[in-house]
């Protein structure tokens, strides 16, 4: 049964289960069954029965495990959707591998559905929370009031008008007897919280071990879509690397390969140049060494790290790149933009971000917050005019790449900010769809 399918196979259309196939909505719906339970007085399940909840309809749920009948089960429902409406869905991650897949399938043109035993409110919430309302095309799910949703009349609504070779993707029974009674593939995937003997017993055309075999199964041999090379740019101080690691933890809960990397450094010997940068010992370096230097760690760190990775799929994250060099060597050090332009080039080998976020703030703000955070470093001890002169050469590096740079207001609180570089990755991510949600 885990056997690949012809290469050569592919379909037009691929509608998805949600929980257990894209997310992992285990933690968010076993609290919010113990909270129903809890609050009509009756005895909390251990793990292995609580994961039996997830999938099949709640009300089934509730009187086929904890042997309630009708009335109270219906009540059941309605105490754990004021958890999990709430705060459950939340507590949820899109499996790694997800958010890489989808997007490659949007790229190649497929309809990518969801259909789901969820009502579309909260499933709409989840997609939309953890960015796979990106590449949906149509949601499908019961009404709030239907509580024996019919898993094959879900993917049926969910299938669009000419699809030639759709197929199913879930982790349950359910989903693939779904399909199997509409007469599509069914791929079962084992990463969810069915299993094998489940999936096989309800006559899955394939299984997926994991998300790459199953990525393996509806891609084919295509290579692998290239990856998203971000920078985040600002001076000193200006929260930019806070930002960084916030982007970082959202794009792994999202399901998407993340490499989150810094210059100068990022790899061993990068590192230890920045080492000889940044260090205070090294004052009076001078600009073209200096200069030389960052390019230096650069070669490797592209060749090292950034180029494999975006071979690979995965999303680059970078605390500065080029931009950097401009506006702290070519400006802050009076260097030119074409000195700096000449010795960069064979060190990225013309390689640039898809996207640079630069994130804006006076000087005197950014430099007042970066010296009271720590012990500043060689590059942080320059004097105001140095600041200033560095800050005019963002200016100048966001007006001459307005197709690649976006600037993001850096003054307000981290949540603020946050909200301004969510959207803009999201932007950054998006693909083609043929429909909205």
């Amino acid at each position: 049964m885990d056997q690949k399918m012809n290469a050569s196979a592919r379909y037009d259309v691929c509608v998805f289960d949600l929980d257990g196939t894209l997310t992992q909505s285990g933690i968010g719906i076993g609290r919010s069954v113990r909270y129903a339970l809890e609050k009509m007085g009756r005895p909390t399940p251990d793990e292995d029965v609580l994961r039996r909840y997830i999938g099949p309809p709640l009300l089934e749920s509730f009187m086929q495990i904890d042997g309630m009948d009708e009335p109270d089960a219906r009540r059941a429902v309605e105490i754990y959707r004021e958890r999990y409406n709430t705060v459950g869905w939340r507590e949820n991650a899109v499996y790694p591998g997800i958010g890489t897949l989808l997007r490659a399938l949007k790229a190649r043109g497929v309809f990518v559905a969801v259909a789901t035993g969820k009502p579309t409110g909260v499933a709409s919430d989840i997609l939309a929370g953890f960015g796979l309302d990106l590449y949906v095309d149509k949601l499908v799910g019961p009404h709030p009031d239907d509580h024996h949703a019919d898993k094959a009349a879900l993917i049926a609504e969910a299938l669009p008008e000419g699809a030639v070779h759709p197929c199913m993707i879930g982790d349950r029974g359910g989903d693939v007897e779904g399909a199997r009674a509409l007469g599509i593939d069914g791929i079962g995937v084992l990463y969810g919280y069915g299993g094998r003997s489940e999936l096989e017993a309800a006559g899955a055309t394939c299984l997926a071990e994991d998300v790459s075999a199953l990525s393996g199964l509806l891609l084919g041999d295509d290579p692998v879509n290239r990856g998203l090379f971000i920078s985040f740019e600002g001076t000193d101080g200006s929260g930019k690397s806070t930002q960084l690691k916030k982007a970082s933890e959202m794009l792994t809960a999202w399901g998407y390969d993340v490499t989150l990397t810094r210059e100068p450094g990022g790899c061993p010997i990068s590192e230890r140049i920045r080492e000889i940068i940044l260090d205070v010992g090294s004052a009076g370096m001078t600009a073209e060494c200096e200069t030389l230097l960052y390019a230096a760690s650069r070669a490797q760190h592209v060749a090292q790290v950034i180029r494999p990775a975006l071979e690979r799929g995965a999303i680059v994250l970078c605390d500065r790149f080029v931009d950097s060099s401009m506006a702290y060597q070519a400006y802050g050090r009076r260097m030119g933009e074409d000195v700096i332009a000449r010795i960069n080039e064979p060190a990225t080998g013309g390689l640039e971000p898809d996207l640079t976020l630069f994130y804006d703030m006076s000087p005197e703000a950014a430099m007042s917050r970066r010296r009271s955070a720590s012990v500043p470093d060689r590059m942080e001890r320059e004097n105001e005019d140095f600041v200033l002169r560095v800050y005019d050469g963002f200016q100048r590096v966001v007006r001459e790449n307005p197709r690649r740079v976006r600037r993001v207001d850096a003054s307000g609180t981290v949540e603020e900010v946050f909200d301004q570089t969510r959207e803009l990755l999201r932007s950054a991510l998006a693909v083609g769809k043929t429909k909205k949600l």
